[in-house]
């Protein structure tokens, strides 16, 4: 990763055409259909927790971080954490997803939850959740469902998954 320049900055509205666009070619069209997106549907990114990486002018990475509530309490979905096809494995998606956890930690928020890859994300400190503990409002694969304790205790958060 240190060969490549790279330059991390947090999200602004200014950047939101061309975050849209990097997921639009990661994941194509089929993404809106998922239940994770279709929780940020209609709700603001976290733009003090969710960051970006630059070559140059060039966005090659960003990792969005989204209020949501679990069983009313309030946490944080990851997601999407997108890196552009040549940038992948050099470390890019998990200096994003740091940078993004560490500002969600100094801010006082308590859970990151996200769907996702576990090898990946275990590496970062993410936990499997347990079965059943996080209840969402579409079909997700329980064994795709991950969390990230940021405050002593969150770990306990269960409950229905809902937009914040």
């Amino acid at each position: 990763m240190t060969e490549l320049s790279l330059a991390f900055a947090l999200q602004t509205p200014a950047d939101l055409p061309a975050i849209q666009k990097l997921e639009e070619r990661a994941f194509g069209p089929g993404r809106f259909a998922k239940t994770a997106y279709r929780l940020r549907e209609g709700v603001a990114p976290e733009l003090s927790l969710s960051t970006i990486a630059r070559i140059g002018g060039m966005l090659v990475g960003a990792c969005t971080l989204t209020r949501i509530a679990i069983g009313g309490a309030p946490a944080l979905l990851l997601g999407p954490l997108t890196v552009e096809e040549p940038f992948r494995a050099r470390g890019v998606g998990e200096a994003l997803a740091q940078r993004s956890l560490d500002a969600a930690k100094a801010a006082g928020h308590g859970l990151t939850l996200l769907v996702g890859d576990p090898p990946f994300y275990e590496r970062l400190g993410f936990v499997r959740a347990g079965f059943g503990q996080f209840v969402f409002p579409g079909p997700v694969d329980p064994g795709r469902i991950l969390f990230f304790e940021l405050q002593p205790g969150a770990r306990e958060l269960r409950g229905l998954v809902t937009s914040g």
